[in-house]
């Protein structure tokens, strides 16, 4: 009899995983258009997402030669070595410093702009009106990386350019000067102006580099809170109002709690960028002023920096070694904040990432 039971069980199983199968295949017979559009995101997220890691074991290995670095000889965690207490071990450090500092500006800078937007969007009540604004808080967004560091490059450029020659100086310059914040004074207690551009010194670098990141992404990164705050019942509101609900109250009660998914969900991945600020608004804002890798150069300018150097240079085979040794202890301090971000909030508010 008991011979029969686990039969007829397991019967019971083997029918329940046809059926299981028979429906997965049945949902992509019926939906394969859909799934044939996600081929060429898979394509590209194959090759230069997992194709690019056989060049990690370069890190690992004697020699920077990708096309052998499969016969090249193991050396351990040497490159490691060298980077945390090695020659360039200064230049890592600062770039390392530099990230998280530029980071944290722009998460308590950059993170709370977009949701104040959008909540000043969702109070504008008139249709086409809010349309006209939220277009005009978008565009930055779409336009070239390129032209906007030509543009802020002109406007902090000096009363004297490269080469020389005199200029009038852009309205940035000249704003600051008039308010004294370009002064210097010398051994003698004479006091100056720097005659140079804002972005050739170091301490003006890192706020410029905020507002201007904070100028054409703040629009568009508000597109996720609006849409969270348009998810909302109108019928909340309404009954705050008739409890006599002031609207900073309605905020506080209403609009925050009905965003707090999606507030967490956008803080985690915000927290997964903190090591991962881009290369390229940096480089072409710094340009030829190399006093101000003092607070602009990050780890990605210090990798892109060390290829570049293993590229063009003869017998510095060890810069792309440490390039990418610096690359992968990023990788991996940032996918253990987000991992602990994560697991913080699931633990506090049962709002996850995963």
């Amino acid at each position: 009899m008991q011979n029969v039971v686990v039969e007829t069980n397991q019967d019971v199983v083997d029918e329940v995983e046809r059926t299981k199968w028979k429906r997965t295949l049945h949902a992509l017979a019926r939906d394969w258009r859909l799934y044939v559009l996600l081929i060429p995101m898979i394509a590209f997220v194959f090759c230069f997402k997992y194709l690019p890691i056989r060049g990690l074991l370069t890190g690992f290995k004697w020699g920077n030669d990708n096309d052998l670095v499969y016969n090249n000889q193991w050396c351990g965690l040497y490159w490691f070595n060298q980077i945390f207490f090695g020659t360039s071990s200064s230049m890592f450090w600062r770039a390392f410093r530099n990230t998280f500092v530029n980071s944290m500006y722009g998460l308590i800078i950059g993170f709370p702009i977009p949701i104040i937007l959008a909540l000043l969007f969702s109070e504008i009540k008139t249709g086409w009106y809010r349309s006209i604004v939220q277009v005009c808080a978008y565009l930055p967004h779409f336009v070239s990386l390129t032209v906007v560091t030509t543009i802020i490059s002109l406007w902090c450029e000096g009363t004297i350019v490269a080469g020389g020659a005199t200029a009038a100086g852009g309205w940035v310059y000249n704003m600051c000067k008039t308010f004294g914040w370009l002064n210097v004074t010398n051994e003698a207690g004479e006091v100056s102006y720097l005659q140079e551009s804002i972005l050739s010194y170091p301490r003006y670098f890192r706020p410029i580099y905020q507002i201007s990141g904070v100028w054409q992404d703040a629009g568009y990164n508000s597109i996720v809170f609006f849409a969270a705050i348009l998810a909302i019942s109108p019928t909340n509101y309404e009954a705050a109002r008739i409890d006599g609900a002031s609207k900073l109250q309605q905020i506080r009660y209403i609009t925050f709690p009905g965003m707090a998914p999606t507030l967490v969900i956008m803080l985690i991945m915000r927290i997964g960028q903190i090591l991962s600020v881009g290369y390229e608004q940096i480089i072409l804002l710094v340009g030829n002023y190399s006093n101000a890798w003092e607070t602009a150069d990050v780890v990605s300018t210090f990798v892109y920096r060390m290829s570049g150097q293993a590229a063009g240079a003869t017998g510095a085979e060890v810069v792309q070694q440490l390039g990418i040794v610096a690359d992968l202890f990023n990788s991996i301090l940032a996918m253990f904040l987000v991992l602990g971000a994560n697991a913080i909030s699931r633990r506090v508010s049962s709002t996850s990432l995963f």
